[in-house]
C-alpha cells in the first residue's frame, strides 16, 4: 500500500523496534517493568506481545492488514500509558511524573490519528462526520499538551538535558533551554490551532534530529555516556524517540489541508 506520509513508515519501523527489544531482553519495552509474580505464563505474555507487535508493525505496510495492525499497536501503547499513570498518583506535582505518561501518550495519539487517516483513505466516499472531527481535534490537543510537558522537562532538568547536547555544539545549556521553549511553542500552536501544520512539522523535525544527533551517536561512543547506560535503555530511548518523531509526522500529515502560514486577507 502507499505509505501515508513519513510518519507511517517510521511507526512501522519503531513498532518493530519495540517488538525486537521485548524479544531480545525478555521484557515489555520500553516500560521494562516486570509482570507481577501472581500472573501465570509470564514469559508467554512477554514473548507473545512481542511477536504480536512485530506482526502488527509489518502489517502496517499492507492495505488489508493496516487497520487491525494499528489497533494492535495502539492497544500495546495504551497499556504502556496506563503503567505510566502510577507515578502521577504518587507525585502529582513532579514534571518527571507527567513526562513519563506523556512519553507514552504521544505515540498512542499518533497511532490513533494514523488509524483515522488510514480509515479515511480506505473509504474515500465516506463523508467526514462531526464526531470524527472532534475526536481528531481532541487528539491534536492532547498531543500539543504532551509537547508542552516535554518542554517543561527541559527547564526542570536543564543540566541533565544539557549533558545530552553534542559536545561540538556551543552553549549546551542554552540549547537545552532553546529546545525546551521550542517544544512549548509547538505544543501551544498545535493545541490552539495557531499555525498547527507548521508547528507539528517543526516538532517532528526537532524530535527526528534529537534521535540522529543524540541517541544514534551514543550507540558508537566508547565508553557510552552515563545518561545512555545500560545498553537496554539506550536502545529503548532510541526507539521511543523514533516513536515520538513518527507521531509528530503523523500529526503533521493529518493537518496537510491547513495552510503553512497565516491566511491572506
Amino acid at each position: 500500500m502507499r505509505l501515508v506520509g513519513l510518519g507511517h513508515g517510521m511507526f512501522a519501523t519503531a513498532g518493530a523496534g519495540l517488538a525486537i527489544l521485548s524479544l531480545t531482553y525478555g521484557g515489555f519495552a520500553p516500560m521494562w517493568q516486570p509482570l507481577p509474580a501472581w500472573i501465570p505464563w509470564r514469559e508467554a505474555w512477554i514473548y507473545g506481545c512481542g511477536l504480536l507487535v512485530l506482526a502488527a508493525s509489518v502489517g502496517l505496510c499492507f492495505s488489508r492488514t493496516a487497520l487491525p495492525s494499528a489497533v494492535a499497536i495502539g492497544t500495546y501503547q495504551a497499556a504502556w500509558t496506563v503503567t505510566r499513570a502510577v507515578p502521577i498518583v504518587l507525585k502529582p506535582l513532579s514534571v518527571g511524573s507527567w513526562y513519563g505518561i506523556c512519553e507514552a501518550l504521544a505515540p498512542l495519539l499518533g497511532v490513533w490519528i494514523l488509524y483515522d487517516v488510514l480509515r479515511s483513505q480506505s473509504r474515500v466516499s465516506e463523508p467526514p462526520s462531526i464526531t470524527r472531527e472532534r475526536v481528531v481535534r481532541a487528539a491534536h490537543v492532547f498531543f500539543g499538551l504532551a509537547c508542552v510537558v516535554f518542554g517543561m522537562a527541559h527547564f526542570a532538568y536543564a543540566d541533565y538535558t544539557a549533558s545530552m547536547v553534542p559536545s561540538w555544539l556551543p552553549g549546551r545549556l542554552g540549547f537545552a533551554y532553546a529546545t525546551g521553549l521550542a517544544h512549548v511553542a509547538a505544543g501551544i500552536g498545535i493545541m490552539v490551532g495557531l499555525l498547527p501544520r507548521l508547528a507539528a512539522t517543526l516538532e517532528a523535525i526537532m524530535m527526528s534530529l534529537f534521535g540522529l544527533l543524540v541517541w544514534v551517536p551514543s550507540l558508537f561512543a566508547q565508553p557510552p555516556p552515563e545518561w545512555a547506560k545500560p545498553p537496554r535503555n539506550q536502545w529503548s530511548e532510541l526507539v521511543v524517540t523514533l516513536l515520538l518523531a513518527a507521531s509528530a509526522w503523523v500529526i503533521a500529515t493529518s493537518l496537510r489541508n491547513r495552510r503553512w502560514g497565516f491566511a491572506s486577507r
